[in-house]
């Protein structure tokens, strides 16, 4: 057998598949053993009770879907008397995903959250800065790197940055992250998208525009991890379009260490298990020993390519 593991920073998985965040639950325990995964990610929660956005909050897109879910959340308090004691029965490190619309309400969340069993912090710098007319924190540098700052001075926690692909800047954001202490980036989340009915004329989601995501997004974040792998030295978890063992493979060749399956465990929810399985045989195949002897290994168009790789 290959070996599968990965580094993120300070934290070793066991394997690089992992759920991205708000597609992921307790309930899928009751589906598959969690302990199979190479970490944990929990849906993103806000530390006040947020009902999240009007429906119809989902709606399906040529190859893709869209959400407006609105980060519904039940507080911090919820969370942490429920939620953390629920993961500390699973090996795989938990990482809790925060949202706040302020950079002192991220340092504060933070340290709110930096508690026993929780392995590290993926920070939702997708969400709006109310602080900046309500553009996200990951549109631009500055923004970015004083929420990763704020939250580095307040937890010792891994920090991992989850970039938005709705900036022109990705590697200045990406860069702007690894200055202020990020450990790892997230690339990424969903892309804002709207869908009309062309019927009746409506809109398709309750709060007009949401986050698009699926296999059309793929080549977006695919080349956001591409471009973040070579500007960084902190680890890239690829996030955007994954649903089979190619996709997977992909991102690594692309340069991230590990990455996160989403709108995939909607139509499949064994699909993360099914992936880790499909790696192990994948790495194999090729004569690999392991996971690193994959990562980084793109080739460029203009190298010579045998025959052999299209058989």
């Amino acid at each position: 057998m290959a070996d599968l593991t990965t580094t993120i920073g300070s934290l070793t998985l066991k394997n690089p598949i992992m759920p991205a965040s708000g597609t992921f639950s307790e309930e899928l325990s009751e589906v598959f053993d969690l302990d199979c995964l190479g970490a944990h990610v929990t849906k993103t929660i806000t530390r006040g009770k947020r009902a999240g956005n009007p429906i119809p909050r989902v709606c399906e897109v040529d190859g893709a879907m869209l959400n407006s879910i609105g980060i519904p959340s039940k507080g911090a308090d919820w969370f942490l008397k429920n939620t953390v004691p629920f993961y500390a029965a699973y090996n795989a490190p938990l990482v809790v995903s925060i949202s706040a619309n302020t950079a002192d309400e991220f340092a504060r969340f933070a340290e709110e959250v930096s508690v026993p069993g929780v392995a590290a912090i993926e920070v939702n710098i997708s969400c709006p800065n109310i602080e900046d007319d309500g553009k996200a924190f990951a549109m631009r540098p500055g923004p970015t790197g004083e929420v990763i700052r704020r939250m580095r001075s307040a937890t010792n926690l891994p920090l991992w940055a989850k970039l938005s692909p709705n900036t022109g800047d990705v590697v200045e954001v990406a860069q702007a992250a690894e200055a202020a202490g990020a450990d790892a980036l997230v690339t990424a989340n969903t892309m804002l998208a709207i869908a009309i009915d062309a019927r009746t004329g409506r809109v398709k989601l309750g709060n007009i525009m949401g986050g698009f995501s699926g296999p059309s997004l793929k080549p977006i974040t695919l080349r956001m991890a591409y471009q973040c792998a070579r500007a960084v030295a902190i680890p890239v978890i690829g996030c955007g379009g994954i649903a089979t063992i190619d996709d997977v493979l992909e991102y690594l060749i692309a340069g991230a260490r590990a990455v996160q399956v989403g709108t995939a465990t909607f139509i499949s929810p064994t699909t993360m298990p099914r992936l880790v399985r499909e790696l192990d045989h994948a790495l194999e195949a090729r004569g690999l020993a392991s996971v690193d002897a994959l990562v980084g290994t793109v080739k460029h168009a203009d190298e010579a390519i045998s025959l052999a790789e299209y058989a």
